[in-house]
């Protein structure tokens, strides 16, 4: 594993990071936390993260070639 793999496995987000890094709503993410479908977290008492690996992951599950895909009626 190079220098760049190993930075970019630790990196984490907070919850305002992870939802610019997505492009969404931090209260989305809060919704997600509470109803399902979300990214993977992590909790830490209060704080939640998010590991990047985690939300790229959640966000390549989510590809769609046309409206007629499965995915395209997952939650958003």
């Amino acid at each position: 594993m190079d220098a760049t793999t190993t930075t970019r496995a630790l990196r984490y987000l907070t919850n305002e990071e992870a939802a610019m890094f997505l492009k969404l709503s931090p209260r989305t993410l809060d919704k997600f936390r509470v109803l399902g479908g979300g990214p993977k977290f992590r909790k830490f008492g209060r704080r939640v993260i998010y590991a990047l690996d985690d939300l790229e992951t959640w966000a390549n599950s989510r590809i769609c070639e046309s409206t007629s895909d499965d995915n395209y009626f997952l939650p958003r």
